[in-house]
């Protein structure tokens, strides 16, 4: 097998996820049923323009066996697996938000860190993880809004305000931990 070729790449791939390369096709398995197949519905949807976690996303949806989109405005090089999947929307307004929204269900985990897409996807009655870990829910979706408007209101003004802290290692931790639980909680109502 040739260093540079799709399944070279992909083996190293999997190797660094430390997760087994699916199958090839169903014969491969005797005919027996993948588990991947099994949760179908499942998907992890990702605003992926701007997200740190997109590496973490891959290993958690492949331990899962979920398949993951990862939507962008701009081509993002994604691993070459049957489970992840690239969408590249039109780099107009929220295209990116749109299409995610459109696409969220009972059965999606979403990851973004767009406050007004989780409230969307929320009402569609998806998971939504922010890349910190920290989840939306419909009882605090209410007031990362309203802090939202604060402190877009205080920019408009002049006031000089602080961004959001900078990614940190228990973040990325803390993100792991809770799209791992995210999953297993989808699977149990399934």
């Amino acid at each position: 097998m040739h260093a540079g070729s799709i399944p070279a790449r992909a083996s190293r791939f999997f190797h660094r996820f430390g997760v087994p390369a699916p199958p090839v096709s169903r014969t491969d398995l005797g005919g027996a049923r993948p588990n991947h197949l099994d949760y179908a519905a499942m998907m992890i949807l990702v605003d992926a323009d701007a997200c740190p976690v997109k590496d973490e996303v891959y290993r958690v949806a492949l331990r899962h066996q979920v398949a993951v989109t990862i939507v962008s405005n701009s081509p993002i090089r994604v691993p070459d697996h049957p489970l992840i999947a690239r969408t590249v929307v039109s780099d107009g307004f929220d295209a990116a938000d749109d299409w995610i929204a459109e696409r969220a269900t009972p059965q999606s985990v979403v990851i973004t860190a767009d406050i007004l897409l989780a409230d969307r996807c929320i009402k569609q009655g998806s998971v939504v993880i922010a890349p910190t870990g920290k989840p939306f829910t419909a009882n605090s979706i209410g007031g990362a809004i309203a802090t939202r408007a604060i402190m877009a209101d205080l920019r408009a003004g002049g006031d000089i305000i602080g961004g959001p802290a900078p990614f940190s290692k228990a973040d990325r931790s803390r993100f792991l931990q809770a799209l791992d639980e995210a999953l297993v909680r989808l699977k149990r109502t399934l």
